[in-house]
């Protein structure tokens, strides 16, 4: 991947003017807000967690990922597609370092320039359940920042339209606190889903590798 960002300047605080993302057109759950312009887009690697159910089913029970900031590639002829050529790198890496060496690493590395962790927190309205944050608090720009997150709640799924039974759902989520984005949504995602079945009692928990595209709107630090 290295090869793919030679020739393109910095990483990190390109403008996102006109950059719009590509959703299908024959849908209605991920809409655009009209009124907001994208601040950031990050590409993201990372594992989501599931447990097994009474049902034999896997249930979602979170994730952690690291977004890397690719704001200055968007009109890159390969930008489409750079997802494609992270996950096989990523299932590779993710054989001999768990996620959160691989997050040290990339911190150590900067550039490629850390744009935000993504994990899960205790929701902070109901105090039941969990909810997704987006923390941009511990590199770059924002550094120290106690105000630079944003932990959402959903607004909108589509399943995945390259293909669903592989690659996890794209997402409208909208902001419940924090103040780095009003809205955010996920897209041109691979990996992440489980196996179909599992049988409870007996499969232990699972962390399943994907890679996907995070753009942020709004927000009150940009």
């Amino acid at each position: 991947m290295g090869g793919h960002f030679s020739g393109y300047g910095k990483v990190a605080d390109c403008s996102l003017s006109g950059f719009v993302p590509s959703f299908p057109s024959n849908q209605t759950q991920l809409t655009i807000p009209a009124n907001l312009d994208p601040q950031f887009i990050g590409l993201a690697f990372g594992v989501q967690n599931y447990t097994c159910t009474s049902s034999n089913n896997f249930t979602n029970v979170g994730a952690i990922a690291e977004l890397i900031d690719v704001s200055c590639y968007v009109h890159a002829p390969w930008f489409d597609t750079l997802q494609d050529t992270l996950l096989p790198a990523w299932d590779e890496l993710s054989q001999s370092m768990s996620i959160q060496q691989v997050l040290d690493f990339v911190h150590f590395l900067n550039p490629p320039a850390s744009l935000a962790q993504h994990y899960f927190v205790p929701n902070p309205v109901t105090q039941q359940g969990l909810s997704p944050k987006w923390d941009f608090t511990s590199s770059g720009k924002f550094q120290g920042n106690s105000d630079a997150f944003i932990v959402a709640k959903g607004n909108g799924t589509l399943p995945s339209p390259d293909d669903p039974k592989k690659d996890v759902a794209w997402l409208e989520v909208l902001n419940v606190q924090g103040k780095v984005a009003a809205e955010l949504f996920r897209f041109d995602t691979v990996g992440g889903q489980p196996p179909s079945s599992c049988t409870f009692g007996k499969d232990p928990d699972i962390s399943v590798n994907y890679v996907g595209k995070y753009v942020f709107y709004g927000g009150d630090l940009n």
